[in-house]
Order: structure tokens, then C-alpha cells, then sequence
């Protein structure tokens, strides 16, 4: 493809809550094996994107480790490769981050040396897949400046005022874009995927720089707006940003219905992910499971309902789970009752506890106990 792609996924969203207390939003696990950064590195994968570069700057360890080999995506060294760029400080420059327009200032040289005439931004915490060679041909086609991938939300799907809310014209033409407004005066959002041509983005980022600018949505789609070409293209399909507990939840949730898994599962392309070799989940004795996502390494001994598991997760005698989202490696003693909660990973729930929240509110548990010292 004649794009290199960058992925931005440094953020924190304080909407996570204690979720993202000790992992970026692009790291948060889901549907069972695969973390919200999968998508974004299968769509520019399976888009032959193979030059990518991925931004990190906050809580990144756990995001680093995941994404320590290029391997799982593809992306071989002779053929482009995968780049991890953090914030690094030089004679001239001492700052982490100061917004996305900044990180891609400070990594310019990255744009500079390549050849592809075009680039792929994404964000990291979207739940999606798409071809960007498609979104590519219309920005081509059209002539535009800028092209932002939009999508139309019903009011029930998500909180709008989280987003940035786009207003088109004729022709998908890009008439008027509020970040996160207080009142939405449309449905169309954008999914946080933008492409444009090489050389004006560093012309772009280095005007931005000289006036101090730092932030890429603000300080150049709005503020370039009525200057600059900006086209929208529409997604149909599905997707969803996982930087809200309520999000978070949906997502995994919706990974239980029959069409979502198919969609992402079982029809090319497919998402991939580090794997690890793990044995398959194993069902003891009166334990039960129905509608739920079990990863590899789990090991049930109770009653899972319409829940997601991730790995390495031990379910006592006796338990009842239910509408949750269990994260990597949790113990869950004997007799326990869950229902519409969030556990964290590496967490030990005790024997005999009861947790319930609500479908709309689910109660996150982050437990300070220690495992073998019960």
C-alpha cells in the first residue's frame, strides 16, 4: 500500500476509572484474548500497511510487552516493520507528549524518511474492522486535503459528547467539526482514523510547532477546517472506542452475541494477537458454562453465565458468575456470586463474597489481597 501507518495509543481516559489505573486504553483486554490495540495493527496489516509506527507514552509497560515481537502482525523488518516510539528526551527537547499533534511532531524525522506519499492515523482503543485501502481510493478519488472516517451513532450507543462530532455537506464534504461538545448537534462522529498526504502533514505539524500548537484534532482539523479539503468516509460496519467503563463493558458484552463473533472471528480478514501457549480451559466436575467467551488457561469449577473470561482464570466450587468480565489471571475462591462487575487482572476474591452492580453501572473490583496468604 502506499501509506505508512501511525497508531496513537499514549492516552489516558480518566472515564476508565481504576481500569486504567495501571495500563493505557489501548491495552485493555478484550473479547477474551485480544487487546484494544489488536484491531488498529490488523487493519493496517491486512490493508498491507506494512510500515507502522505506534505512539506510547502513558502506563506503557504492559502495552510494550504485548507488542515486543512484529511477528503476530506481519510485519516483517525487510518488508517495513512495527516501530514502538516513546516520548525521549534530546538537547532540544525534554517533554513527554503534549498532544497528539506534538507526538507526531516529535517523531517527524519518521515521516521524513519514509517514501510512502501517504499515512494512516488511527487510534489505538477502537473496536473495528476496515479496509484502508478503501477510505484511501475515496480520499484520492474526492481530492481531498484530509479524510476522516466517520461514523453515525444511534443516541442509545454511546455517550456523542465523548467523541468529535462532525457536521458534512454535499458530497461527505467536512462543514463544521466540535471536539466533544457539551450538546451534540449530530450523530456523526469521527472513529479517530484520518488520512492525508505525507508531506502536508509535516508541513502541518511543523506550522503547528512554530505557534505552539500540540493538539492534532483542535489545532488542525478544526482549525483548518474551512481552509483545507476535509472529506469524510462513513463506516458501516461495527465499531466502538472502548474509553469508558460503560464502553468497555458494552464491547465485551456484545462479543457474546452470535453475529459479533462471526463478524470479527470468522469472516476474513482476521484480527490477530499475541498468543500464548497456554492449555485449553478445563471444565471440573458440576461446572457450567453457557453464552460466555472462556480463554485458554482458565479453570471452572462453578456456573459461568453471559460472561466474558480471559486467561489464566480460576473459578471455585460452588461460584456463580454472571453478566461479568473477568480479567487475566484472577482467582475467584469457593461459594462466590458475581453478577454485572468488572474484576482487575491478578486480583483474588475470597471465598464466600458477593459482588453485584448493574447493567448499566457495573461495579469494578480491584482487590488488595494477596493470593497465597489466605
Amino acid at each position: 500500500m502506499r501509506a505508512i501507518g501511525i497508531i496513537l495509543a499514549g492516552g489516558n481516559s480518566s472515564r476508565m476509572e481504576e481500569l486504567s489505573a495501571k495500563r493505557a486504553v489501548a491495552a485493555m483486554p478484550v473479547a477474551g484474548c485480544y487487546r484494544a490495540i489488536d484491531f488498529a495493527l490488523s487493519n493496517m496489516s491486512n490493508s498491507h500497511i506494512q510500515r507502522v509506527a505506534v505512539f506510547t507514552q502513558y502506563n506503557s509497560r504492559s502495552l510494550n510487552e504485548h507488542l515486543n515481537s512484529s511477528k503476530w502482525w506481519d510485519f516483517g523488518r525487510k518488508q517495513g516493520g512495527l516501530y514502538i516510539f516513546t516520548p525521549t528526551i534530546t538537547t532540544t527537547n525534554s517533554y513527554w507528549y503534549k498532544g497528539t499533534a506534538d507526538a507526531l511532531y516529535q517523531n517527524i524525522n519518521f515521516l521524513k524518511d519514509a517514501h510512502e506519499p501517504y499515512v494512516v492515523i488511527a487510534s489505538g482503543d477502537g473496536i473495528y474492522k476496515l479496509d484502508y485501502n478503501k477510505v484511501l481510493e475515496d480520499h484520492i478519488a474526492k481530492g481531498a486535503d484530509i479524510t476522516i472516517v466517520t461514523k453515525d451513532l444511534a443516541p442509545h450507543e454511546d455517550d456523542i459528547s465523548r467523541f468529535g462530532v462532525v457536521k458534512l455537506g454535499d458530497n461527505n464534504r467536512v462543514e463544521d467539526f466540535e471536539e466533544k461538545p457539551i450538546v451534540a448537534e449530530t450523530s456523526t462522529v469521527s472513529i479517530g482514523v484520518y488520512v492525508i498526504r505525507r508531506r502536508q502533514l509535516i508541513e502541518l505539524l511543523e506550522a503547528c510547532a512554530a505557534e505552539g500548537r500540540t493538539d492534532f484534532v483542535k489545532d488542525i482539523l478544526v482549525r483548518y477546517k474551512s481552509i483545507k479539503k476535509i472529506n469524510a468516509y462513513r463506516l458501516d460496519s461495527y465499531w466502538r472506542n472502548v474509553g469508558s467503563v460503560d464502553s468497555y463493558y458494552r464491547t465485551n458484552m456484545d462479543f457474546l452475541k452470535q453475529d459479533i463473533r462471526d463478524y470479527f472471528f470468522r469472516q476474513q480478514p482476521g484480527v490477530y494477537t499475541k498468543v500464548e501457549d497456554l492449555p485449553p480451559a478445563k471444565y471440573n466436575g458440576e461446572a457450567v458454562a453457557s453464552n460466555s467467551l472462556i480463554a485458554s488457561g482458565c479453570i471452572i469449577n462453578g456456573t459461568v453465565e453471559n460472561s466474558v473470561l480471559f486467561k489464566k482464570v480460576y473459578v471455585g466450587n460452588n461460584c456463580v458468575i454472571k453478566n461479568s468480565i473477568i480479567l487475566n489471571d484472577v482467582h475467584i475462591g469457593d461459594n462466590c456470586y458475581l453478577e454485572n462487575c468488572i474484576i482487575e487482572s491478578r486480583d483474588t476474591i475470597r471465598a464466600n463474597t458477593v459482588h453485584t452492580g448493574e447493567a448499566s453501572k457495573p461495579k469494578i473490583i480491584v482487590e488488595k489481597s494477596f493470593r497465597y496468604t489466605i
